[in-house]
């Protein structure tokens, strides 16, 4: 029999008017161009132009001078082509240009799903049983592109949840590339990017065992040099320098809420998206606590799974992880290290869960089966939804599985708490499956989470509705955590 959950009346739904102000390239010869013409404008034509705009948009995004400046610095090859001084530009005009380049981009237009919930940092005045925490979602936009978003939310002590009005704007963050890279680490992921093997090579012999993005930079710049007349070996070199984009630090404005902040896919290796991030409040050894996400790149063919560290969900360090384990999709990191180790579950084949144990969080090599379909309902394939939480009887497991007509149902497993490749207990039949309600959506016939909060005596799964929208649910937690046990033969 299976366990009462309560759904909560509570639904996040997309919205079409979440857009960002992104850069607009429609290939070197069209830029130039439109550039060329755009020069031949009279100061008044020009400010003519751009002062509507600046009107009209300034209502849609925080800062548009600023994007618009910004964009119009992406086009200094193209000045020097047309042997124009950037720096000699009018104000105005670099505006106006700015804007030719420039697009809106509706974030949430497609979907709003896959939730990721974890406390705030900021639990300041609260009443007793209150919670204030922080919700991430995917949200799909134009063309199937997946980003990260946020929500603040309150949890009141009978655990009703109210999600917060989000802000006025919607800010990509500033990008700052200051990584250190390992070479013996970094030729390992590009390997597995499948970048040409003779370039490696190359880098193998000119580079450092440790280098820096300006050094990379430079190798590239002088490769590039002596292999102009090859231009498939220069997309290679373009390749290297793609992955190293997926090392950077991300930064937003102070004065943003965290509703306003999204992260973007920002190098070519995540062009096709950013998904299900897992969220997972860690706490360090000396009792810190620090946010980790898991997270999967996709470029359209290739993926690359990603983790992002912050302390305060202003700053994010982005870097990819290594090794074995560090394939395919479904990465949940566990909150704390066990025995001295960072443990990690994946599902480096697409349908088991493993398990993994490290000295580095971003290096995970040896992985165990955890955990294989066994019920009628995840017999396709299963895997984790989110970080294992602690009690005191074990790691609680949100599991999903897939079985029939290709619908997803939610499950629980309990790991014990020393060693979490012991499976102690598990439910054999779903917790959560889509009534009908849930099953219309982008994904018909799907629920999904990736990642749950234990508060006044319950489990609270945030999880997506059919890929389009998400809501809430809770179970006892005495109840479940004696029902899994119930069920702990093998």
């Amino acid at each position: 029999m299976r366990l009462y959950i309560e759904r909560k009346p509570v639904k996040v739904n997309p919205d079409t008017k979440r857009v960002i102000a992104r850069f607009f390239f429609n290939g070197d010869e069209r830029a130039l161009e439109v550039i060329r013409k755009v020069l031949q404008f009279s100061d008044d034509k020009v400010f003519s132009l751009i002062s509507p705009i600046l009107q009209e948009y300034s209502k849609r995004h925080r800062n548009i001078t600023k994007i618009l400046n910004r964009h119009c610095k992406k086009l200094k090859k193209q000045f020097t082509t047309l042997n124009v001084d950037f720096e000699d530009l009018d104000p105005y005009m670099r505006l106006l240009i700015g804007a030719y380049f420039t697009h809106e981009y509706s974030i949430e237009s497609a979907a709003f799903f896959n939730p990721s919930i974890i406390e705030d940092p900021d639990q300041t005045d609260l009443v007793e049983g209150e919670k204030r925490v922080i919700i991430s979602f995917r949200a799909v936009g134009e063309g199937h592109i997946s980003s990260i978003v946020f929500r603040r939310a309150l949890i009141d002590a009978k655990n009703n949840i109210q999600v917060l009005p989000v802000g006025n704007y919607v800010d990509e963050a500033e990008v700052v590339k200051n990584a250190i890279y390992v070479k013996r680490m970094f030729l390992k992921k590009a390997a597995y990017a499948q970048i040409d093997a003779s370039v490696l090579e190359e880098m193998e012999t000119k580079l450092d065992d440790k280098f820096e993005y300006t050094g990379l930079s430079n190798f590239i710049k002088d490769s590039k040099a002596l292999h102009k007349d090859s231009p498939q070996r220069l997309i290679e070199y373009d390749k290297v320098l793609w992955l190293s984009d997926t090392y950077h630090t991300i930064t937003f404005s102070k004065d943003t809420d965290i509703s306003d902040r999204v992260i973007f896919p920002i190098s070519e290796f995540e062009r096709k998206g950013i998904e299900d991030a897992r969220f997972v409040k860690f706490i360090k050894e000396d009792g810190r606590a620090v946010y980790y996400a898991t997270y999967t790149a996709f470029d359209g063919s290739l993926i690359i799974p990603k983790l992002v560290q912050t302390e305060d969900f202003y700053e994010f360090k982005v870097i990819p992880l290594y090794g074995d384990g560090a394939q395919n999709k479904n990465l949940a990191l566990f909150p704390r290290k066990i025995k001295g180790k960072y443990v990690m579950m994946s599902r480096i084949d697409g349908w088991n869960n493993y398990l993994m144990f490290s000295d580095k969080i971003n290096v995970w090599e040896n992985p165990i089966l955890l955990k294989q379909p066994r019920f009628d309902w995840d017999l396709v394939q299963i895997g984790n939804c989110g970080s294992p939480i602690e009690t005191d009887r074990g790691w609680i497991v949100i599991t999903h599985g897939v079985g029939p007509m290709r619908r997803y149902c939610i499950g629980v497993s309990l790991l014990d708490l020393e060693d979490p490749s012991k499976e102690i207990g598990h439910l054999k039949e779903p917790l959560i499956i889509p009534n009908n309600d849930e099953r219309e959506g982008y994904v018909p016939n799907v629920v999904y989470s990736c990642g749950s909060i234990i508060s006044n005596g319950e489990l609270i799964i945030p999880y997506g509705l059919s890929d389009y929208s998400s809501s809430f649910a809770t179970v006892n937690l005495e109840l479940l955590l004696n029902k899994l046990l119930e069920n702990n033969e093998n």
